[in-house]
């Protein structure tokens, strides 16, 4: 089956919001096993989105919309599918009864009402968090044309429920698709170490960039899932193999979601001191379900004052050092591990930019350390090439402060240098 996606509305071409719809359903249409050809941006407008609507069904089965389902004047999606399909609009009675749920005593307008309204012949998609249904309607010769809101909160759960059991009914095969999670290697280096095990057609292996990190997706596509997972598995461990430690999970969040776990398994604590990083390192690690079993404290010590009084920094170290330094990182780590009876201890603190450098102590470099009962480590993050900015600098030095942790647990060689 090979399928088209449409995400309407001019504030997405406008960059005013992300379009994030049409990456939940490429991830879903992957699951199946549908073959994704294209993706398109229309603004508001019937003409345009008419016009886009009648070339994807030329050259597609499954054309999929987002957005422009809502009350108001310029959600036009439904009226623009009903004129292409040749499908008069009706009342849906289940999804009036729905919505008359959805406002119980409110008052419900003419413009709420018409949400209600569906192409004839229509399957309908119950909205679990909105107003406006989605719905699946017949485009001839066995193709279908798909409706789906555009706020991705009432999306997601209908893909889920809706969705994904509508076309399982007529999606043949399966994908399997693994991301192999790196940190501390360059996209063009993990490319030079896979590159015979890119070649390949089913599965393939294929590197990509992304904020401070990269990653290997390893696709395959057969039978049933169960198959195309079975034939990625090879791949995935030889990808895993030849990239060695920098590698830290597959089909994880991100080092957090790899760190905490095992915090939280072995039972063991951890305090974060920041400078630069301002409570990122710590935010980071409260996003993760369950973090209150093992960190309690979080200081952000921005000012040589704090370090002082919350961290015990001595004045005669800031002085003679200065507060970005490897003795006061080691410090910061050491006394937020003591001071807070922490089996753990890591600090933070640099130069995020874009002042404040100087030529020994330039605009993004970073010193990490990680306290522990049996010492401190040290890892050293210098400057790379072109500035990228206050908040990568930031990002970045939370994620070696993860790394640095994660290599305690398992194990592994430190890395101190980057």
């Amino acid at each position: 089956m090979k399928a088209e996606i449409i995400s309407v509305g001019t504030e997405l071409l406008l960059g005013h919001t992300i379009n994030t719809d049409a990456a939940h359903v490429a991830r879903e249409l992957s699951a199946l096993g549908v073959d994704l050809l294209h993706v398109h941006v229309v603004g508001d407008n019937a003409g345009r989105l008419e016009a886009v609507l009648r070339e994807a069904l030329t050259r597609s089965d499954l054309v999929i919309t987002t957005g422009g389902l809502g009350p108001t004047d310029d959600d036009l999606t439904k009226e623009t599918v009903a004129r292409v399909t040749g499908a008069p609009l009706e009342e849906d009675a289940d999804s009036l009864e729905r919505l008359k749920e959805y406002f119980g005593s409110r008052p419900m307008g003419a413009n709420q009402r018409k949400q209600a309204f569906l192409p004839r012949g229509a399957v309908a998609f119950p909205n679990a968090v909105g107003t406006a249904p989605g719905c699946a309607v017949p485009a001839g010769d066995g193709k279908f044309v798909l409706l789906l809101p555009g706020p991705p909160s009432e999306l997601l759960p209908m893909l889920r429920t809706g969705v994904t059991p509508f076309l399982q009914r007529y999606a043949h095969g399966a994908i399997a698709s693994f991301m192999v999670r790196t940190f501390g290697i360059g996209e063009g280096a993990a490319a030079m170490r896979i590159k015979d095990l890119t070649d390949g057609a089913n599965p393939t292996a294929a590197t990509y960039a992304t904020e401070g990190e990269m990653f290997v997706r390893v696709t395959a596509k057969a039978d049933d899932p169960a198959a195309a997972e079975a034939l990625a598995a090879p791949l995935v461990a030889a990808v895993r193999e030849r990239l060695g430690d920098v590698v830290y999970g597959v089909n994880v969040a991100g080092l957090e979601s790899v760190v905490l776990p095992e915090l939280i398994r072995r039972g063991l604590t951890l305090t974060t001191a920041e400078s630069c990083t301002g409570g990122l390192l710590a935010k980071r690690i409260t996003d993760q379900p369950g973090a209150s079993a093992v960190f309690g404290t979080g200081l952000v010590t921005y000012a040589n004052e704090a370090k002082i009084r919350l961290l015990g920094v001595p004045e005669d170290m800031l002085r003679a050092h200065g507060a970005v330094s490897p003795e006061v990182a080691r410090c910061m780590a050491e006394n937020a591990r003591t001071r807070y009876n922490s089996d753990f201890g890591l600090g933070i603190t640099g130069i995020a930019g874009p002042d404040g450098g100087t030529p020994e102590k330039p605009v993004g470099l970073v010193y990490i350390a990680l306290s522990a009962e049996d010492g401190v480590r040290l890892r050293v993050m210098r400057p790379q090439g072109r500035y990228l900015g206050r908040d990568w600098t930031r990002n970045r030095a939370a994620s070696h402060a993860l790394d640095l942790l994660r290599r305690y647990l398992f194990d592994l060689p430190p890395d101190l240098e980057q």
